[in-house]
């Protein structure tokens, strides 16, 4: 238990305090209207807890350091963890850096990190407080702090070398993150040591390293080539420098495919767009067109050749019963009866009312109506007949029995005509 200690200047001005006489003022009076004297004023601390609940005094505790209970993870209270440890910042964040190459001989990459981040908290916890003329740079205006209380200035001799060991625990840590695989972690790392020292060949090469594995080339080319402007010879660039070039050649091949395969899609768009148009074919989107996966309007058999014919998905209706059938590609050559042959029967018509003779198909018109599709007629004469239109690349077309075909389109009007405000 540690034993606050009342020292002679404390004592002294207690004394001062309780000897003045109270100031002339009023009074508050007891309940026999006599003044009673004013107690003492509160300490700052016993203030600034005046008049809170328990929970309001606990949750402001929890804020500091010394009582959180759950510490949030951050340069701040991780440094003040690490500083628990007995010695100066920098015996303490040499003995975790000695303690990560530990873990990194045996490739122990996460542990290897964690120690390497406890001694750069440290070491940056240093940094922070020094003022910016100390670390040879223009000063900043918001770097005002010293030392602190009662701790003797790091000498130049002291501040250089825990630079060095921090430069080195930033490299460190950058290995480690390599090897992870956490790329944007370890060219930052990489950014840090070189911002101590800009001639650090290793932190350019894992930096590169990094750049690359996430097809950064051009960042990597430029990281590698200043390290081996600085060594010329290094062997670790040089090779990483054939990657480099090996990864350019691959990524121009693959954007050069992909140029390619953009510029096809286009060239097949403006075919079909023209197929379309001159077969007075009509055609709209919706906002919210169905997924279909690979199912389009297209050129078959061959989507280069303006010559070939138009195939579109096709989306069969039965109304009467609530079913539906997709037909993925209705050639505009075909009739309803080429691929109603092939659908019916349909294995719910336990009634057997859907056959090729017995159902009547409709489409719905641009002006709002619906015609009657004929079984024998070709889709190219339904759609090039300026009465219908393609929505959202899909032909839609109603299937009914004979007998309940009437009753249907009846109903099916005068819904049409309420949704239409007619």
């Amino acid at each position: 238990m540690h034993i606050e200690e009342i020292t002679d200047e404390v004592a002294a001005k207690l004394q001062v305090s309780s000897d003045s006489p109270q100031q002339d003022g009023p009074k508050d009076k007891g309940d026999d209207g006599k003044p009673v004297m004013a107690g003492p004023e509160l300490s700052p601390g016993r203030a600034m807890t005046h008049r809170k609940t328990v929970d309001e005094v606990y949750a402001e505790l929890k804020q500091s350091p010394f009582f959180m209970t759950d510490l949030e993870e951050n340069d701040e209270t991780e440094a003040l963890k690490a500083m628990a440890y007995e010695g100066s910042p920098l015996d303490v964040a040499t003995d975790f850096k000695n303690k990560g190459n530990e873990c990194f001989k045996v490739k122990g990459w996460w542990d290897a990190k964690e120690f390497y981040t406890k001694g750069i908290l440290v070491l940056a916890a240093e940094e922070r407080k020094r003022p910016a003329v100390a670390k040879g740079e223009t000063p900043a205006p918001m770097i005002t702090s010293g030392p602190e209380e009662g701790e003797e200035p790091a000498g130049v001799e002291e501040i250089q070398e825990q630079r060095k060991v921090l430069e080195v625990s930033y490299v460190n840590r950058a290995a480690c993150h390599l090897e992870l695989k956490n790329y944007r972690s370890c060219w930052l790392d990489c950014a840090g040591a070189l911002r101590l020292n800009p001639r650090n060949v290793k932190a350019f090469y894992r930096s590169a390293r990094a750049l690359l594995a996430v097809d950064r080339v051009a960042e990597a080319d430029d990281a590698c080539a200043r390290g081996l402007a600085l060594d010329e010879q290094n062997a670790a660039l040089r090779f990483v420098a054939r990657d480099i070039i090996k990864r350019q050649e691959l990524v121009v091949g693959k954007q050069r495919k992909e140029d390619e395969r953009a510029a096809r899609e286009k060239r097949r768009e403006v075919l079909l767009k023209a197929a379309l148009q001159a077969r007075s074919i009509a055609t709209r989107s919706t906002e919210k067109p169905p997924e279909m996966e690979d199912a389009k309007i297209q050129l078959v058999p061959d989507p280069d050749d303006p010559r070939s014919a138009v195939s579109f998905p096709a989306l069969l209706l039965y109304p009467a019963d609530y079913e539906t059938d997709f037909i993925k590609a209705f050639n505009e050559t075909e009739t309803l009866a080429d691929h109603l042959g092939y659908v019916f029967p349909l294995p719910w018509d336990r009634k057997g009312e859907y056959t090729l003779a017995n159902v009547e198909c409709y489409m719905d018109t641009v002006s709002g109506g619906i015609i009657k599709v004929g079984k024998k007629v070709s889709l190219l004469k339904v759609l090039s007949s300026n009465n219908v239109e393609v929505v959202d690349q899909v032909v839609r077309l109603f299937v009914l029995p004979k007998a309940k075909a009437e009753g249907w389109l009846q109903k099916y009007k005068e819904e049409k005509a309420k949704r239409m405000g007619r």
